[in-house]
């Protein structure tokens, strides 16, 4: 695990699986449709059960962007924040992951979260490049940092050690690592 800070803001950047993550809640990298398929949501479908799609389902269609909560079914979070980052064509963009970014961090501040666990947004099913992903989900972080109320961590749970590194290269480039 690697650690930074962005303006009081701690961004934690580790491999692994994001249903096992250690925040508040976690957020599901979503279709605009909110229905959860493969990837990150077919994990959270598969570990949470049905009801998590089926009460995320019942607040969409969202616009793309954009982000809505659901419960977290059996898993132990407060919430799923569902990240529209894609529509139904499963396609993304740098302004789109971009977009979705912000939009989990803002919805988690209002639901006044401590933490909150992030996906690398668009890089599974969606395909975008991981280490363009890094650096747009950083710069968002940054922007976001300074305007936070009650968002204190933020978790990018990462699959596969070259994505990790990825993040963590894109991590370093914007903050200094934070001594432990």
């Amino acid at each position: 695990m690697a650690t930074y800070e962005a303006q009081g803001l701690r961004v934690e950047v580790v491999e692994g699986d994001i249903t096992k993550a250690d925040a508040e809640a976690i957020t599901n990298a979503a279709n605009n449709r909110l229905w959860m398929g493969a990837g990150v949501a077919g994990a959270i479908k598969r570990r949470g059960g049905e009801e998590i799609e089926r009460d995320a389902v019942a607040k969409g269609p969202i616009e793309i962007g954009s982000a809505v909560e659901s419960t977290a079914g059996q898993l132990p979070y407060r919430y799923v924040i569902h990240g529209a980052v894609m529509g139904e064509d499963l396609r993304t963009s740098a302004d789109l992951i971009a977009r979705t970014t912000r939009s989990c961090l803002e919805l988690a501040d209002r639901l006044e979260l401590d933490s909150l666990a992030l996906p690398a947004f668009g890089t599974g099913v969606g395909g975008f490049d991981a280490s363009e992903c890094a650096r747009i989900m950083m710069k968002a972080i940054a922007e976001f940092a300074p305007m936070r109320k009650s968002l204190r961590r933020v978790v990018l749970v990462l699959f596969g050690a070259e994505t990790c590194a990825k993040f963590e290269r894109a991590a370093a480039a914007m903050w200094s690592k934070e001594s432990r």
